[in-house]
């Protein structure tokens, strides 16, 4: 406490020891300290349900009449997190959110492979960085910090080793792979 009565100092937030993954707790024989479970009564006719659907907006067709990739990146996504054990502990905004940037930051490579680099000025008529490179930085980096908190949801939550970077790597392979200028059906 300060002499003029404000609470100043104290940690840092994010200092100190950093958690240890799940898998790594169970790796090393400890066992993970989690909250007793509560009894339940189960039914003979429950039924499952595979991935929550979709939202609208994320199957709506876009302006130039290209499909948005945003649900095969949720599906995808979703089946990541169902491979890890971890579907009920992720949001589905969240896998909204990931799937939107990343859908959107496809959309303005695509856009910047076939508009170029480069634009021009409206006022001066003279070359310009073309917007569609600022926005595929901005949506990238978006969808890097979403991903981010979703790995770390898998690393502290999956009883199993997972390299959460081998996901992304599978979905863009996907995506390089499929045609873009192909309607759906």
């Amino acid at each position: 406490m300060a002499k003029d009565g404000t609470a100043r100092g104290g940690a840092r937030s994010g200092s100190g020891k950093k958690r240890k993954a799940l898998a790594d707790k169970i790796l090393d024989g400890q066992r993970a300290a989690s909250l007793p479970l509560p009894d339940l009564k189960t039914e003979d006719n429950l039924q499952g349900e595979d991935m929550p659907p979709v939202s609208e907006y994320m199957e709506a067709e876009q302006h130039n009449g290209i499909p948005l990739k945003a649900k095969q990146v949720f599906k995808m996504t979703w089946e990541f997190l169902c491979r890890c054990g971890c579907e009920n502990k992720v949001g589905k905004n969240v896998i909204e959110h990931y799937a939107m940037n990343y859908a959107r930051w496809i959309q303005c490579e695509e856009a910047i492979s076939q508009f170029g680099l480069l634009a021009k000025h409206p006022t001066t008529g003279g070359a310009m960085t073309s917007p569609y490179v600022q926005m595929s930085r901005e949506y990238s980096k978006q969808a890097n910090v979403t991903w981010f908190h979703i790995s770390q949801i898998i690393r502290e939550n999956s009883e199993i080793y997972v390299d959460t970077t081998r996901q992304q790597a599978d979905t863009m392979e996907f995506l390089l792979t499929h045609n873009p200028r192909q309607k759906k059906a």
